[in-house]
């Protein structure tokens, strides 16, 4: 029968103590608001980060997908000294291919009485090779040729746009060549790096970072003819850099928002006490001045 009495409450480590017992204090309030507004921020912010997850990152020894499969490119140029009927895409690679003027997914926009905004869709080769802007294929050449240009996107593979994903896939964005010899050609050297990004449903990504080295120089065609033109020559590197969303365990979220509430409370309680301490030891001794 005895066991049948025993009180569980006893085992109540939250003790309550009743509101009469209890002295409620301006700067308690205070304190107590702080404290709930810091504990919602914390709050939001590891809830947020948890929701988002980070990006990882892993590298192998890869060139993922068919060696059969190309590389989609695209580019985005102004060309503000030279006219649309004089510009052309070539493509060359190590695979024996030597396309001149490749007009497919090409369009040219006049700027101007003199200038021409330049895209194209093309598809290349996983082999080392070039693709350049020139007049190469015009009917007729233009008395003076200057490929001076202002760099928009060169792009290779799928377009990535989480902003979390580290990485230069576009880094000629925005890159300009306006002063120099009109007579120049441009060459950008690009190590292209295979690039997979695995989204959270699984659905991948292929694209492709870049890192360049510029020059400039002078190019004698047929008959010793300077003929400048904007080349692109890549590579293709071995190494392939896959990012994934990885989201920390649910249990790491609970033991910091544990750790958040309880941390709050305790630093606010000492704190809480010890103003309430100083303030009556401060009020004993005004007391004790006064008699």
């Amino acid at each position: 029968m005895g066991f049948f009495n025993f009180d569980v409450r006893r085992f109540d480590i939250y003790r309550k103590v009743p509101k009469d017992l209890t002295q409620p204090t301006l700067t308690g309030a205070i304190i107590s608001i702080v404290c709930v507004l810091f504990m919602l921020l914390l709050f939001t912010s590891e809830l947020i980060h948890f929701l988002s997850g980070d990006v990882v990152s892993e590298l192998y020894v890869d060139n993922p997908g068919e060696s059969s499969e190309r590389i989609p490119v695209y580019i985005k140029i102004t060309l503000p000294r030279i006219k649309c009927e004089y510009v052309g895409l070539d493509i060359q690679d190590d695979l024996g291919r030597h396309e001149v003027g490749f007009v497919e997914n090409t369009v040219k926009n006049p700027i101007g009485e003199e200038g021409c905004l330049f895209e194209a869709n093309f598809l290349i080769n996983k082999v080392p090779g070039n693709f350049h802007v020139s007049t190469h294929s015009a009917e007729k050449q233009p008395a003076s040729i200057d490929f001076a240009h202002i760099i928009h996107e060169v792009r290779f593979g799928s377009k990535i746009d989480n902003p979390a994903v580290p990485g230069t896939f576009n880094p000629l964005h925005g890159h300009s060549k306006l002063d120099g010899n009109a007579m120049d050609s441009h060459d950008y050297v690009m190590k292209v790096v295979p690039t997979v990004y695995e989204e959270r449903s699984g659905k991948q990504l292929l694209s492709y970072q870049y890192t360049y080295a510029y020059r400039s120089y002078m190019s004698f065609g047929h008959g010793g003819r300077v003929i400048p033109a904007l080349w692109f020559r890549y590579d293709l590197t071995p190494i392939t850099v896959k990012y994934h969303e990885k989201r920390p365990p649910f249990y790491t979220f609970i033991t910091t928002v544990c750790a958040i509430v309880g941390g709050t409370f305790t630093v606010a309680g000492i704190v809480d006490s010890f103003i309430f301490t100083a303030s009556e030891l401060f009020k004993k001794f005004e007391l004790g001045k006064q008699s």
